[in-house]
């Protein structure tokens, strides 16, 4: 997947996180440190994903050494999902939220998994009825801005390494924010800004990734595009107030493995 490689005239960490929105005047966006037309980002985000989620699970565990398992743990916990609730999980990629989610609603709940990548999505619905889960999840190809359910629908939404990936983070919030229902609460899980200990070394992480993703998949462009994408994605701070910005409240969040993840929660009142 050869995209060419712009020069950068500035440091990743200072080009990125201060607006609240990536779309400038012209109608442009970023894909990693390019610069594409708005319309184009989904389509080039669809190519990457399709091209590793083959082996997207395996690459996971290689690149967090595991730990994401404990990181979707604690968003589960911080859900307060309860038996009979309705869950959307959107850009749910191989669904291990989604199945998790499904365990805490039971047999009268219903976990929507959604993913905009029909490859995701496929693998996704497979490795949940691999689980012995059928009963209680759907599966529904969709695009996190433009989420094809009624208002007032869910009384939790989560996404979970995937809004970094959306063209339009705000209209993706905003979009989240009007089908839960008044009390419900979203869970964004996502790649942040690492705290100053822990930068020098993720910064020398972050250079051996797309190695890593050659040797693995054959493929150090995508994960190249995936390590640009989370320097590219608003930290932590930026994200707290896109969120209030959509309409939510008690927005906090919990800085995860020295910040490198951030889990955030928010209500809609």
């Amino acid at each position: 997947m050869p995209w060419p490689r712009p020069a950068i005239s500035a440091h990743p960490l200072q080009q990125r996180r201060n607006s609240m929105t990536d779309r400038d005047s012209s109608g442009s966006t970023h894909f990693g440190y390019q610069r594409v037309a708005a319309e184009d980002k989904a389509r080039l985000v669809a190519g990457v994903f399709d091209s590793v989620a083959g082996k997207y699970d395996l690459m996971n565990d290689l690149m967090s050494l595991g730990v994401h398992r404990l990181w979707k743990r604690f968003t589960l916990e911080l859900s307060g999902v309860s038996a009979g609730q309705r869950v959307l999980d959107v850009a749910s990629g191989t669904g291990d939220l989604a199945a998790a989610f499904a365990g805490r609603v039971g047999a009268e709940g219903r976990v929507i998994s959604t993913d905009i990548n029909n490859a995701m999505l496929s693998r996704g619905r497979d490795a949940i009825i691999e689980r012995g889960i059928a009963g209680n999840v759907d599966y529904a190809q969709a695009n996190a801005e433009s989420l094809p359910f009624a208002a007032a629908s869910f009384d939790c939404v989560s996404i979970a390494f995937g809004l970094r990936n959306v063209t339009d983070i705000p209209a993706a919030l905003a979009s989240m924010h009007r089908v839960l229902k008044p009390g419900g609460r979203l869970l964004v899980l996502e790649f942040s800004k690492p705290l100053a200990p822990v930068r020098p070394l993720y910064d020398v992480y972050s250079k051996v990734l797309p190695w890593l993703g050659k040797a693995v998949t054959g493929d150090a462009d995508s994960y190249r595009y995936l390590v640009e994408s989370i320097r590219m994605h608003p930290d932590q701070a930026t994200l707290k107030k896109m969120m209030i910005a959509a309409g939510f409240s008690h927005c906090d969040f919990y800085n995860l493995s020295g910040g490198i993840v951030a889990l955030h929660r928010a209500y809609k009142l």
